[in-house]
């Protein structure tokens, strides 16, 4: 019985493994196709935002409101050096405002009515979806455009309608939303780490670096 028991469960290991190992190596491939110049452009909003004392509003849906707020605490807090601070929101946490919002004016609006309050010329407006066709993501970036903001985005597929309403949207070339998501997050340390090494650059080094390499 015992020994039923052992090869009943290799027999369901096997087909488990090897979905695995394809999963993986999907995340693989689609990492050597990622848009890293776009990246290093969102890097460069960022950094000018920074430098104006603007604000960046970052926002999405479902697994992409996770990753808007881990960005947003990502820059927050993990980007605080030598003094230099970024300021974030994220529209993704405050429950009761986003609840008042969908309520009331629906959910397509939850985002672009908090950006209303908030968002001026020169502000980056950093929008994340999975398909890149999510209403809430497109009103919001109509809306940012309308303040003269720069809007800038991640998304997968074929970047969406979302993207033609971007200055700078990086997009992850898959059809995979898992494999999307999982990128998103890895695309948003990348700026994370960029960020956080030319805030602790000296101001001279830092705007030569910055010349060379066109950021």
């Amino acid at each position: 019985m015992q020994r039923g028991t052992e090869n009943e469960g290799a027999r369901l290991a096997g087909p488990i493994e090897f979905s695995v190992q394809a999963y993986f190596q999907a995340v693989t491939r689609t990492i050597q196709q990622l848009p890293y110049s776009t990246i290093h452009q969102i890097i460069a909003a960022i950094m000018q935002a920074f430098e104006q004392g603007r604000t960046i509003f970052v926002f999405g849906n479902g697994g992409s409101a996770a990753t808007a707020s881990h960005v947003m605490c990502d820059l927050n807090k993990g980007a605080t050096t030598n003094g230099h601070r970024l300021k974030v929101m994220a529209f993704t946490d405050n429950v009761p405002l986003l609840t008042a919002w969908a309520n009331d004016a629906g959910y397509e609006h939850v985002f672009a009515e908090q950006l209303k309050n908030f968002v001026q010329p020169g502000d980056v407006v950093f929008a994340i979806s999975g398909s890149g066709n999510s209403a809430s993501i497109l009103e919001a970036l109509k809306a940012a455009r309308d303040a003269g903001a720069v809007t800038v985005g991640m998304a997968g597929y074929q970047g969406g309608k979302m993207k033609d309403l971007c200055d700078i949207c990086a997009v992850v070339p898959s059809d995979d939303i898992q494999v999307v998501e999982d990128l998103h997050h890895a695309i948003a340390h990348s700026i994370l780490t960029a960020v956080r090494a030319k805030l602790q650059t000296p101001p001279r080094t830092m705007a030569a670096s910055a010349a060379s390499t066109g950021d």
